[in-house]
Order: C-alpha cells, then structure tokens, then sequence
C-alpha cells in the first residue's frame, strides 16, 4: 500500500507521515529529504544556483538512498547535516528544476519498491505516486507553519524571517514548471491549524484502515 502526504513546507507532514509509519509499520519515506541531500552535495562542491547544468550533473551524479531511516549521500549518512539554514536557503530553488526532479523522483520510486510505505512531499499524489491508495493534502496557516519551523530549533532566523522565506519557498513551489504544488482531485484535504498531531494522525489512520 502506498500512502502519499502532499502540502507546503511546514505543515507537518513529516511529523505525521513518521508517527503514522510507526502506527502502521509502514516504510516512511521523505521526499524532500532527498532534494536537501542534493542540496548539501550542491553547497559542498560549491555550484553556483544559477549553474543550472552543474547542478543537473549533480543530481546524475549523487546516489542518495535510506539506509536504517536515515539518509546516506553516496554511502555517507548525512542525516544531520540537511535543516540548515543554508540549505532551507537554496532547496526550494533546486528542487524546482525539472531535470533535477525527474532523477530524483527515480530514486524515490526505487526506493518504495516492494514495500507498504507512506511517502510525503510536494508532489506525492500528482506526480510520483498518482496511483496511491490513499492521498492527502496537509495544510496550516502561514503562521502555524512559521511557528512550528522555529520551534524545530535549527534555524537562527527570527520569526518573521522563517515567514518571509515560507512565503517564497510556497510560491516557489506552486509556480514549478514540473511537480508544482497543488491538491490533486482525489486528494483527502486536512488543514491542521487547529489539531493536534494526535488528531491529525487518527484521520490519516481512518482513511488507511477503510482500505484495509
């Protein structure tokens, strides 16, 4: 069974997708994990975002996989390394190249090979698991999502300045040329404003076991 979680930066989809995966025994997989693992590869070897067929090559490149729930860039666990600011910085940018997105997506479907996984990103249910058995649309106010970004601890931003880069990073990703952010048609929409993780998670698990 594939569960795919879309909805913009912030909304808690991986806190939900991770507690759910652990209800259900399912493989959680975070998408934008792997673009923030391309990202870091993209900062370390110093490629300019405007050198878009630089960054294209990495994207050829980099073998980005999970390996025990965390992520491994070539064979190395980067796990820690990809909430920073730097990375919430460009991310968004490079994930909305098209090239870049397809290898990506190519790595994420092989990594849901053959297994009962529940996938979250941007472009879940529209692009890289159309076919999900259940899709959901995660959203919150800007100001709920702002808060809870803070509250992560890894950014050294003020309030108003994880709002100010929110705002771009969700115009960036409902203007993609490939894999925009938007709710599909059969997509189950929660906005989680006013719920509790708990809550959140007891919906998400209805919908799973009506299918069960």
């Amino acid at each position: 069974m594939i569960v795919a979680i879309d909805g913009p930066a912030g909304a808690g989809k991986s806190t939900i997708a991770s507690k759910v995966a652990e209800k259900t025994g399912f493989f959680y997989l975070n998408t934008g994990n792997f673009y923030r693992a391309l990202t870091y590869a993209v900062i370390n070897e110093k490629i300019a975002l405007s050198d878009k067929d630089g960054v294209i090559k990495a994207a050829e490149k980099h073998k980005i996989e999970i390996i025990n729930k965390r992520v491994y860039l070539d064979g190395t666990d980067v796990e820690n390394f990809l909430h920073s600011d730097a990375i919430d910085a460009i991310v968004a940018q490079i994930s909305a190249i098209t090239e870049v997105r397809y290898k990506i997506n190519e790595q994420i479907q092989k990594a849901s090979k053959n297994n009962n996984i529940i996938a979250e990103g941007r472009d879940m249910t529209t692009v890289v698991f159309p076919n999900a058995d259940v899709k959901i649309y995660l959203d919150a106010s800007i100001e709920k999502r702002s808060k809870r970004r803070l509250d992560q601890g890894t950014s050294a931003k003020t309030l108003e300045q994880i709002k100010e880069n929110i705002k771009t990073r969700d115009d960036i990703d409902k203007n993609k040329e490939f894999g925009k952010l938007k709710i599909s048609e059969d997509a189950i929409y929660l906005n989680s404003s006013d719920l509790t993780i708990d809550e959140v998670c007891e919906k998400v698990m209805s919908e799973i076991k009506n299918l069960k």
